[in-house]
């Protein structure tokens, strides 16, 4: 395709298109990969995966990957050694279950991948197999089972690249959750489907899913956790509206008045971490930074993160997104290489798992690699795209 097909299919100029070919422009707002990958007839999350060695795939949060697959699938796999009967034993005491499920999400959080994907096939079957011997505790089985399925396998999935496994583990969740008859879990999983709709690259779904979900959650904003989903639920929204924007006040306003909405609710909430999620004033912080920083609007994003105090992010993956977003902010402007280096280096000893394959962290780096002027920032660069494995 000539660039200036693409140029007309994705309404951006060629100019900025052959820059973007020639490495000498970042492709990173929100709106722009969403209209080249619409233009090309692929998903966004295609366009900016990264391509990663095989030293780095087999690592082993993608040696899980098989047995994650055929417990989505409804098939109990075999694990390492062959020892099969370890995998069927019989139901677990709820009690460690729910201790087990507790960990799984601090795991996702911490960006730990290799540990939480090791340790989900066993917790999955373990729920399935409890839940499905019936008894009293059925109800609270099927409810830490959607909670493992959400966000621990789901968002795990996501941030390996796997979306449509992704998509199955949401799936499942809500076949739990339709048993449950809770409007609130209901609308939780609304949420999470969202989030992977987002990944797939189908914002304008994605964004409908979740405003229908805030408005049944309305009626039920009694009920414990419910105001902090519904939170959640317009980040979400804001996230969706920014991949849509083209460039329209609307749309900008749009954006705005969801992060103003979740600005206020988290002013009720307070720090809180109901439904294996971080809502509060400081995420919604964070939001402010990476939507900001998505579109374009890179010394918005810088003066939101001053309003940020990174210790009061309460996990190490959205502490790396914060330090991530702001490097990319620092990078397109003049004379802030030192501080985009710096804060690229922090994303990375936050969660070194999570920024090491996340695309934005990888072409801020490549971008940062390929203008760095002072040995200081070439040496430090050097290290971090070798973690990186890439080709600079």
């Amino acid at each position: 395709m000539s660039l200036r097909t693409l140029s007309g299919l994705s309404g951006l100029s060629t100019g900025y298109l052959s820059m973007v070919e020639n490495g000498l422009r970042l492709l990173d707002r929100a709106s722009h990969i969403t209209a080249v990958a619409d233009a090309l007839r692929v998903a966004p999350s295609e366009l900016v995966a990264p391509v990663l060695p095989v030293a780095v795939r087999a690592a082993a949060a993608h040696e899980a990957i098989p047995a994650l697959r055929l417990l989505l699938m409804g098939v109990v796999p075999d694990v390492p050694g062959g020892d099969r009967a370890a995998v069927t034993a019989g139901p677990v005491p709820v009690g460690v279950l729910a201790g087990r499920v507790r960990e799984a999400n601090r795991l996702y959080h911490a960006a730990a991948y290799d540990t939480l994907a090791a340790a989900l096939p066993a917790l999955l079957n373990d729920l399935q197999t409890a839940a499905g011997s019936g008894g009293p505790a059925r109800h609270r089985l099927l409810r830490l089972l959607a909670d493992a399925y959400h966000p621990a396998c789901a968002l795990l999935l996501k941030a390996l690249g796997y979306v449509d496994l992704a998509w199955m583990a949401v799936t499942r969740a809500a076949e739990v959750i339709a048993e449950l008859d809770d409007p609130v879990r209901t609308a939780s999983s609304a949420f999470f489907h969202t989030h992977i709709l987002l990944a797939a690259g189908s914002p304008d779904q994605a964004l409908t899913r979740a405003r229908a979900a805030a408005d049944q959650l309305q009626p039920h904003l009694a009920r414990p956790a419910a105001e902090a989903l519904l939170g959640e639920l317009h980040l979400i929204s804001a996230s969706a509206a920014t991949q849509l924007r083209r460039g329209t006040g609307q749309d900008a306003d749009d954006v705005l008045g969801h992060l103003t909405e979740a600005g206020r609710l988290a002013e009720r909430t307070g720090e809180t971490r109901v439904w294996h999620l971080n809502f509060g004033p400081a995420n919604v912080k964070v939001h402010h930074v990476s939507l900001n920083s998505a579109l374009g609007l890179h010394a918005h994003a810088v003066e939101a993160g001053t309003k940020v105090e990174p210790g009061q992010v309460a996990t190490a993956g959205r502490r790396a997104v914060l330090h991530a977003d702001l490097a990319r902010a620092y990078a397109q402007l003049p004379r802030h290489r030192e501080e985009a280096v710096r804060h690229l280096l922090d994303a990375e000893a936050a969660a070194p798992q999570r920024i090491r394959v996340d695309p934005v962290a990888r072409d801020t780096a490549a971008h940062l690699v390929a203008r760095s002027r002072t040995p200081a920032d070439r040496r430090a660069l050097a290290g971090l795209a070798r973690r990186m494995n890439l080709v600079v």
